[in-house]
């Protein structure tokens, strides 16, 4: 199967809102080399020095699963974890310095790197070492000898090369076929016409995802569209908010904006620049 070109790119909140960078508190994103990109979303350094005041860190659901590498932790076997598949924002009250790397995975093809189904993460994400072995101590090990960011990336694809090499084939199964629907329709496609055009039945669909994933294929469409609708306002915002509620299927501006608080925790009007709202 050849490397498509990602039309799906999730957003996280320091990207979206600048201001919450501080030169105590720095979150990056780096994009994978060529031939990763079906696989990765992207690499990510979150760095946290505590000065007078403690910081939030928000999360919100991206539909993404993530390895994090805690960089301070005391211990190579403890030192990487696995995050969940997310259906709901999240608020960290930083009190420790903190220095994370993170390698963000799209749900639908984890699995290639992984050797258990990310359902059975739900509510318990388990250490890398739980799932690798001692190859995790390895990696995390070669990792923290890395000079840089770079050259700690670079360290993290040889691995994921490796992982990909083997296997025999990498064939687009149900799941991530599902997925790329979802994503062409910007999240915007019943589980009906999913089912129909997948040939599947509906109940069986669930049935996958949730074996899959843990989270209903409804759930994940939303998140999908969620993360759409963040995109188009990030490089486009329109001129009124109700015009994006329509272009993306939400029923009027009220329920676009219970959506809105359900993901991120806060109302559009605090989190976009006046110019957006």
């Amino acid at each position: 199967m050849a490397p498509l070109k990602r039309i799906y790119r999730p957003l996280q909140p320091p990207v979206i809102q600048k201001g919450l960078l501080q030169p105590h508190y720095d979150y990056r994103e780096y994009e994978p080399s060529d031939g990763l990109e079906p696989y990765v979303a992207c690499y990510w350094t979150s760095d946290f020095s505590p000065i007078e005041h403690t910081q939030l860190h928000r999360i919100i659901p991206d539909g993404c699963i993530d390895i994090i590498v805690d960089r301070k932790a005391p211990s190579l076997t403890k030192g990487a974890f696995i995050s969940e598949l997310m259906t709901s924002y999240e608020v960290l009250d930083l009190t420790r310095p903190q220095s994370l790397f993170g390698i963000r995975f799209f749900a639908e093809t984890i699995h290639l790197f992984l050797r258990d189904p990310v359902s059975a993460f739900r509510g318990s994400p388990p250490l890398l070492a739980d799932l690798w072995g001692s190859e995790a101590g390895l990696l995390v090990e070669e990792m923290m000898e890395a000079p840089g960011i770079r050259e700690m990336i670079e360290v993290v694809e040889r691995k994921l090369r490796r992982c990909l090499h083997s296997h025999s084939s990498i064939s687009e199964g149900l799941l991530q076929t599902s997925i790329s629907y979802l994503y062409a329709a910007q999240g915007n496609l019943s589980i009906k016409a999913l089912a129909e055009t997948l040939c599947y039945s509906e109940r069986n669909l669930r049935r996958m995802f949730q074996h899959e994933l843990g989270v209903s294929p409804k759930e994940l469409s939303q998140i999908i569209r969620f993360q759409a609708m963040l995109q188009s306002l990030y490089h486009t915002p329109p001129a009124h908010l109700t015009q994006l509620a329509y272009t993306y299927g939400y029923f009027d501006q009220p329920h676009f904006i219970k959506e809105f608080k359900r993901f991120y925790g806060l109302p559009p009007s605090q989190v976009l620049v006046p110019s957006q709202l």
